[in-house]
């Protein structure tokens, strides 16, 4: 229990190192912006379209008689808008991160660097192009494992009481990992910690990894709450990497820019 509360509190003093950094905080909500343009576009042209597409796709119930071919084709249409909808929740962090990996990887430097007893922060020497191929793999793989989990529980969801009481209580965690899994990995990639290394640690202290990830994952079902939480979830991810590595922190909760610590102030 006292994993699940430290790892809120990352979340926590991630929001509130980004509240003191308001400098950061107006770029910081760029690249969520652009990726809720896209999404919202993407999911109006299926709410238009995607009727003739489902019309397209089933030529063989054109003969069907009233009101079959309409109900047919209405549901399926439905069930479309619906798995576009799950995908984008499901790939909404990833392709923020994707997007704005430049700006996420200065903003995790900078949380580094205010903690650190001797104020530096670990960087990668591969140049941008090589990180941003490596976040879209990693981020691909990760989607493929968290499909295969959503799979699962949309069978177990089938069973009496139990799907509709510990199935949905079970997919909050594992949406909880699997999101602190993408967010944790702009401080661990820097670091050299590869995706197998990465979910080898999350898993070896799981109870901190969903005190971080559940109650944020469960504030990204409100519309619109994801884009301005991305950059203090970045931030808080930051520390609770530097948690699992067991680095040092000579404080979590740094001073506003420009402010020095209490400790470096000279009596």
């Amino acid at each position: 229990m006292r994993d699940l509360g430290a790892g809120f509190g990352h979340l926590l003093k991630g929001q509130r190192w980004m509240a003191r950094h308001g400098r950061q905080y107006g770029f910081g909500l760029l690249p969520g912006l652009i990726t809720l343009v896209l999404y919202t576009a993407a999911l109006v042209a299926l709410a238009v379209w995607g009727e003739d597409a489902v019309t397209w796709a089933t030529p063989f119930a054109d003969d069907w008689s009233s009101p079959w071919q309409g109900l047919f084709r209405g549901l399926l249409t439905a069930v479309l808008f619906a798995l576009g909808l799950l995908l984008a929740v499901l790939t909404f962090t990833a392709v923020t991160l994707l997007i704005g990996q430049p700006f996420y990887e200065n903003l995790s430097e900078r949380v580094d660097a205010d903690v650190s007893p001797d104020g530096t922060a670990p960087r990668s020497d591969l140049p941008l192009w090589r990180e941003l191929w490596i976040s879209a793999r990693d981020s691909l793989r990760v989607l493929v494992r968290a499909a295969l989990w959503g799979v699962l529980l949309f069978a177990l969801g089938f069973l009496p009481f139990v799907g509709q009481t510990v199935v949905p209580v079970l997919g909050f965690f594992v949406t909880g990992f699997f999101l602190t899994e993408e967010l944790a990995a702009v401080a661990l990639q820097r670091r050299g910690v590869d995706l197998r290394a990465r979910l080898a640690l999350l898993r070896s202290r799981k109870t901190l990894v969903w005190g971080f990830g559940t109650p944020l994952g469960l504030a990204f079902l409100i519309p619109f709450v994801a884009v301005f939480l991305m950059p203090g979830a970045v931030a808080g991810a930051t520390l609770l990497a530097r948690d699992l590595l067991g680095e040092d922190s000579a404080d979590d909760d740094p001073a506003p820019d420009g402010e020095p610590r209490p400790e470096d102030v000279t009596p």
